[in-house]
């Protein structure tokens, strides 16, 4: 659940791939399906939000675990984000209550030209703790970073060029490649299939060093670019979350 939401181009070629999505207040449902062989689980549920401000824009994603898996390993988790009107974030916040363990990670965007920087501060029990982070291009974060793929021209992406943007988390910076597959057809949990963008999503930090499995999204190929399927692999099978009606 932590890497269902993805990515973006570099900020200097947002220019140029920018359809510019007009978001006023929308809301998608999520179904988090547990997949292993034969079996098939509706693990959790995830509601993703944006609203438009009178500066910018409020973005929300909640996930959480149904009642057979808050037996197991009870999740609730929540990203929220403050974006100013180009959809670049200003603030960003995860508060994470996964079964006994608890915390909140705090990220406090400024800008330079081209430059971004960030006081990112971690609430612990042990103690709370704070980082500078800095890039010199466009950096994002596990949310905002899914409202300016959204924005991309898909038709200016191809296959062999992908692209790498940065991202804050609360300690560290991660580096996110996205590579566009092409228009494929996907099939949906109710059997239904639809024509998607099929784009892979690469973590890795300083010096090429892998930090998480790859996550494959395919999003409608409208103008709205809506997350219609995410994929993740988990130490035994893979998670999905599918778009619900």
């Amino acid at each position: 659940m932590k890497r269902t939401i993805l990515l973006l181009a570099v900020g200097s070629l947002l220019s140029l791939m920018s359809h510019a999505v007009n978001y006023t207040n929308e809301m998608l449902n999520y179904q988090i399906v547990f997949s292993w062989g034969m079996v098939w689980k509706h693990a959790g549920d995830a509601t993703l939000s944006i609203k438009k401000t009178s500066t910018g824009y409020q973005a929300q994603l909640t996930g959480k675990t149904r009642s057979w898996a808050d037996k197991v390993y009870p999740v609730r988790d929540t990203l929220k984000c403050t974006l100013n009107s180009k959809l670049q974030p200003l603030r960003y916040e995860k508060l994470t209550h996964e079964k006994d363990y608890y915390a909140r990670d705090l990220v406090e965007y400024s800008y330079n030209y081209s430059h971004t920087s960030a006081k990112c501060t971690r609430f612990r029990k042990s103690g709370d703790t704070t980082t500078q982070l800095s890039a010199m291009c466009q950096a994002y974060d596990m949310l905002s970073v899914f409202y300016m793929l959204r924005d991309l021209d898909f038709a200016m992406l191809t296959a062999s060029k992908p692209f790498t943007t940065v991202i804050f988390s609360g300690k560290e910076k991660e580096y996110l490649t996205i590579r566009y597959k092409g228009v494929e057809k996907v099939k949906m949990r109710d059997g239904s299939k639809r024509e998607a963008h099929h784009v892979v999503f690469k973590f890795t930090q300083k010096g090429g060093k892998t930090s998480s499995d790859d996550l494959d999204a395919w999003l409608s190929t409208d103008e709205a670019h809506v997350p219609l399927l995410l994929q993740g692999a988990l130490p035994v099978g893979k998670v999905k979350c599918y778009l619900a009606k």
